[in-house]
């Protein structure tokens, strides 16, 4: 790529995303093969159950508080999870959003038993 690129995100449309009721996703950028940059939304009450995946993940509250590994986090907040690492549960005990940066494939996300 020799420019730069932009994106008007309030005028992109959010996709569903169906495994997860309450949750919308609008991707933004792909970093890495099969990476991705992307804002993510969760109704108040959505939760997300622990997993993880096989790759670093780096994620910023943009929007109200979100639970997560058993902490409270609020707009500001910023956390790193490392490849393979439990992951969750995310609750969404308010209406929020975040950005999170995944350097690498999803993976299957399923429960851990950890």
């Amino acid at each position: 790529m020799t420019q730069q690129t932009f994106i008007n995100t309030n005028t992109q449309q959010w996709d569903e995303i169906k495994e997860f009721s309450g949750t919308q996703i609008l991707p933004l950028a792909e970093p890495v093969p099969q990476g991705s940059i992307h804002r993510l939304r969760m109704s108040a009450g959505t939760i997300i159950p622990v997993h993880h995946h096989p790759c670093d993940e780096y994620v910023y509250v943009i929007q109200g508080t979100i639970e997560t590994g058993g902490r409270e986090c609020k707009a500001g907040t910023f956390w790193f999870t490392p490849a393979n690492a439990k992951n969750g549960s995310h609750k969404a005990i308010t209406d929020v959003e975040i950005i999170t940066i995944r350097l690498g494939e999803m993976g299957v996300v399923e429960n851990c038993k950890n």
